[in-house]
């Protein structure tokens, strides 16, 4: 069951940011309250991995240190949003700095839809009602 052991862990690893993943595999897995959260790696070895995890107890945060094998965790995807939107500014700025023009680079609310007519000849409106509730089995 689970993913197959992976022997040693991989010599790109460094400190960076790294995303749980759940296995079936039991052996050395971090409890369930560490499922899916966010990480930093501050100590790799041939088969686990220390990470960083903050933990929210009542109104704090711990900083807990885990070492965990490596079929457990899977790179964070959380800074994949901002990396790309970071390419797409600098490739507006610079199509704007060759126009002359501003640019907005910040990102914007989601704004209200536009207004519309609904037209009631085609669409007639229809009642809608609770269905009343049994009690019989």
């Amino acid at each position: 069951m689970g993913r197959a052991a992976l022997g040693r862990a991989p010599h790109h690893w460094s400190r960076s940011s790294w995303d749980w993943a759940l296995t079936l595999d039991t052996n050395s897995m971090a409890h369930k309250v560490y499922h899916g959260k966010t990480g930093v790696i501050y100590n790799v070895t041939k088969s686990a991995v220390g990470i960083i995890i903050y933990k929210k107890v009542k109104h704090r945060y711990i900083e807990k240190r885990l070492n965990v094998r490596i079929e457990h965790i899977q790179p964070s995807r959380s800074r994949e949003g901002f990396l790309r939107r970071v390419k797409e500014n600098a490739e507006l700025k610079k199509k704007a700095k060759a126009e002359g023009k501003p640019v907005q680079l910040k990102r914007q609310p989601a704004m209200p839809r536009e207004a519309r007519t609904i037209s009631v000849t085609d669409n007639k409106p229809e009642t809608v009602a609770p269905v009343a509730y049994e009690t019989t089995i």
